[in-house]
Order: C-alpha cells, then sequence, then structure tokens
C-alpha cells in the first residue's frame, strides 16, 4: 500500500506541520524517523532501498513505501533522534528535530550547546510557522520541551503567552539556582565576578515580575539569559488584551540597569489606558469591557558609548522587534487586539527600520526623542491609517539631530506632532505637566504620556497636537 500525502495528512499527526513548513521538510523527518539517516549523493534519496529524483526525502511521498497506521505514525512521532542532526540545522529544522528527540536528549542538547540555542533564538523561524508548528505537535511534544527546553520555547515567537510565560520563568528559576550554587561553591573563582554580575541582572527580572495587590499581572514574555540579557514583560493579559503597546527603548538601557523602571512605566501606561477607557466608554458603548496591555520591551542589546554611532544593535533590535511583533500577530490571529509602538531615542531608528522594510505592521507608531533614521517619509513605514506621532521635548539634546538619517520631526516627514509640553487636558480638565529632557517623555502626568495612552487606544483622534 501506497504512503501517500493525503494518508500523511489525514492521520492528523503530520497534516498541521506539513502545511506550516512544506511537504519537502516533513518527508526529511518522516525518512529520518523511520529508517535513519542514510547517506545519499545530491540531488537523490533513498528510502527504503529506493532512490528518487526529488531530492533528499521526497521519495517516500512522491513514490511511496509502507503506510503505517495512525499508531504507528505516533510511535516513530516520539522516538528518539540523533541529537547530533542538531548541528547542521536551522530555524524550523531544529523545532522538528527537536521534537522528536526525548527529554533528557533534549535537556542535554539545550544545556551543552548554548551557542546553537543562542543562534536559534536570534534568528528563530517566523512566527506564523512556529504557531502552526506548535499547534499541531501533540501535547506531550509541548510539555516536553515547554520542561526540557524552556528557554527555547519561552524565547519562541509563535508560541502561546501563557507558555513562554512559564518556560522563562523556569529558565529564571534555573538560572538564579545555577548561578548561586555555583558561586557558593567557590568553583570557578576566576569568573566569580561575571557570574556575580550575571546573577544580579537576573534578580532584577525576578524582582519586577513581582507586583502588589491589586496590579494587573506582568508576563515574561522574553528571557535569553545569554551575555547581558534580553527580557520582555508584560503588564496585563497579551493574550486578550484589546489594545497592546510595545515600549521600546534607546541607547544605555538595559535588563540590569532599566528592567525595573522601564516595567513600572509600562504599568503607569496601562492604568492609563484603563482610566482612559473607562472614561470614553461614558459616551461610547463600544469601548466598554475592553482591556489593554502593555509591554516593557527590552528585547535587544541596546548602544553603549562604544558603538553609540553604529547601526549594528539597530538592526539586531530592528529584526527582532519585527519577530516580537509577529508573534502576537500570530497568537492573536482569531481576534488581533490594536497593535501600537511608542519607541524612544534609538529605539525608534530600530523599530523604522523595520517597518520600512517590511518586517512588521503596526496599527499606530509614536516616536519621541528620535536621533532619525533612514526612512524619508512617514508614508514610507508600514503604519496603518497614517497614524505616525512624532513628539520632542524642551531640552532634549537628541531630537533635531538627524544623526541617523532623516529628523521625524520635520514637517516634510508627514508625522503627526504630538504635543508634550505643558497643558490641560480638554476631556479630563486635568493639569498635565511638560516632558522636559530625553528621558522626560514617560514621567507620570505629563501631556506626553497622556497622548501615548489615547495613541494606543485608537482614538488619534483625541492627541493633543502642537
Amino acid at each position: 500500500m501506497l504512503f501517500d500525502v493525503a494518508a500523511v495528512s489525514s492521520s492528523g499527526v503530520f497534516g498541521g506541520v506539513a502545511a506550516a513548513f512544506g511537504i519537502h521538510e516533513i518527508s526529511n523527518q518522516i525518512a529520518a524517523m523511520v529508517v535513519g539517516i542514510v547517506p545519499v549523493t545530491r540531488g537523490e534519496s533513498v528510502v527504503g532501498g529506493l532512490s528518487s529524483p526529488y531530492g533528499s526525502g521526497a521519495g517516500i511521498l512522491a513514490y511511496g513505501g509502507p503506510q503505517p497506521s495512525d499508531v504507528a505514525l505516533a510511535s516513530i512521532y516520539s522516538a528518539p533522534s540523533d541529537p547530533a542532526l542538531l548541528f547542521r540545522l536551522s530555524g524550523s529544522k531544529t523545532l522538528d528535530r527537536l521534537t522528536v528527540l526525548s527529554v533528557s536528549e533534549v535537556a542535554a542538547f539545550v544545556a551543552g550547546n548554548p551557542a546553537a540555542v543562542s543562534r536559534l533564538l536570534v534568528s528563530p523561524p517566523r512566527a506564523s510557522s512556529v504557531a502552526a508548528w506548535w499547534a499541531a505537535i501533540p501535547s506531550s511534544a509541548q510539555k516536553k520541551l515547554a520542561t526540557a527546553a524552556p528557554v527555547v520555547v519561552g524565547n519562541l515567537d509563535g508560541v502561546p503567552v501563557a507558555v513562554r510565560d512559564r518556560a522563562n520563568r523556569l529558565t529564571l528559576t534555573q538560572a538564579v539556582t545555577q548561578l548561586q550554587a555555583s558561586i557558593d561553591s567557590g568553583a570557578g573563582r576566576a569568573k566569580l565576578i561575571e557570574k556575580r554580575h550575571h546573577l544580579n541582572i537576573l534578580t532584577q527580572v525576578a524582582k519586577t515580575l513581582k507586583h502588589s495587590s491589586g496590579e494587573p499581572d506582568r508576563q515574561l514574555l522574553t528571557l535569553d539569559p545569554s551575555g547581558e540579557v534580553r527580557a520582555a514583560i508584560v503588564v496585563g493579559n497579551l493574550a486578550t488584551a484589546d489594545y497592546v503597546s510595545y515600549l521600546v527603548p534607546g541607547m544605555f538601557f538595559t535588563v540590569q540597569g532599566q528592567m525595573y523602571d522601564w516595567t513600572v512605566i509600562a504599568q503607569d501606561l496601562q492604568v492609563q489606558h484603563s482610566e482612559w477607557l473607562a472614561t470614553l466608554a461614558g459616551t461610547d458603548s463600544t469601548l466598554a469591557g475592553k482591556t489593554a496591555a502593555t509591554v516593557a520591551w527590552i528585547g535587544y542589546q541596546t548602544p553603549g558609548a562604544l558603538d553609540i554611532a553604529s547601526l549594528d544593535r539597530a538592526e539586531s533590535g530592528a529584526n527582532l522587534l519585527g519577530h516580537a511583533i509577529q508573534g502576537i500577530r500570530a497568537t492573536r490571529a482569531e481576534s488581533p487586539p490594536f497593535v501600537s509602538l511608542i519607541t524612544h531615542s534609538y529605539g525608534s531608528t530600530a523599530a523604522m527600520m523595520e517597518l520600512a522594510n517590511g518586517g512588521m505592521t503596526v496599527d499606530a507608531l509614536a516616536i519621541v526623542g528620535s536621533p532619525g533614521s533612514a526612512v524619508q517619509s512617514a508614508s514610507d513605514l508600514a503604519v496603518k491609517d497614517g497614524n505616525v506621532f512624532v513628539g520632542e521635548a524642551a531640552w532634549d539634546p537628541v531630537v533635531n539631530t538627524a544623526f541617523y538619517g532623516s529628523d521625524p520631526g520635520v514637517s516634510a516627514f508627514g508625522a503627526h506632532r504630538m504635543d508634550v509640553a505643558a497643558a490641560t487636558d480638554p476631556i479630563t480638565r486635568q493639569s498635565l505637566a511638560a516632558a522636559v529632557g530625553h528621558l522626560g517623555y514617560f514621567d507620570i502626568g505629563t501631556t506626553a504620556m497622556r497622548n501615548f495612552a489615547l495613541i494606543g487606544l485608537n482614538q488619534s483622534a483625541l492627541v493633543s497636537s502642537r
């Protein structure tokens, strides 16, 4: 009996994965699991002694072989595979291979190959592919990976937020425990300072996750514990919020130095979102019951004094931010939220880079304290309905420099000029303070924060302008 594409799809075991990664790749995986890896020449595959002109692995689907039952397929799917193959794979192929390894093999690979894991985290598959892959694999495989490889699962955009939160918290606990034990034992004394520094960074993340009773929940959306650490913390519920705002920082921001404060700012904004929703629902019933979440995103390594003139960190940050936005689009495909970016300084440069090259699309963009970018016009950015806003505070030494290219604050750029000066709110009659200096945009009670909140709630008509 022939083993054909229809049979594979109807089995319910591989159909979703095939849709995500393509029949060719899935056939490679099946061939490897059924008969092991057989040496082949370029352009030819050998499956059960049969060669195929369609390339490696294609023959099992195109020309056939014994057709296994659903039970056999499930057995194949859970069977161990050679961990050494992971060194020759990347992206979605790595995820496929991890799925068929045993728990001990997955854990051993992750622990013993930090460089390979790091490559996967900084250059992951597309979030839509990850989402399809995750939905297609059995729940037993999901649990296995989340337990044995939490650092991988927790940082894959496209995996459900609740799963990532649990996985990242597990990674955090394990990393802190291991570092503390190593420091206490005195082993590796030469690297004691480095270990204490790393432990301090992770301790800041743990501190930031704590919140008082009555405050919004926090979710650990990203935690790459390598190097200087990348992290993102959600205030609110990213899986259900109708409005989601990502706060993207600029130069000199680090997880160790600013994760706590950046999350406090995210919470201040989330509170304003809730207050404005309650206020506006009084005259607009469609807003009743709506919720918002904010993301304190330090998901890239920002530049310091030695590399501030380079755009390398912006390029890396742009790519990682693009994956993050693709992630929420993929996991919320059935109930898409209104997504906005609140970008500051070098973070605005990175965001505009990704919005210009098509790596992501957002519903609104706020730019403050920007040193510029190569983008010539707001119309070049993948932002819906022209919702691009720019604010420039008094005594901000960075604005108007156009250090990295065009100044988004000039009228020719075409962005809406957002007011950040002292004012009286025309709706609440509350007195609002001016943003002063490079960091003053995020002070509570400022016109800037009021406008950030309204931008994030798709209330562009209520954003005060200059």
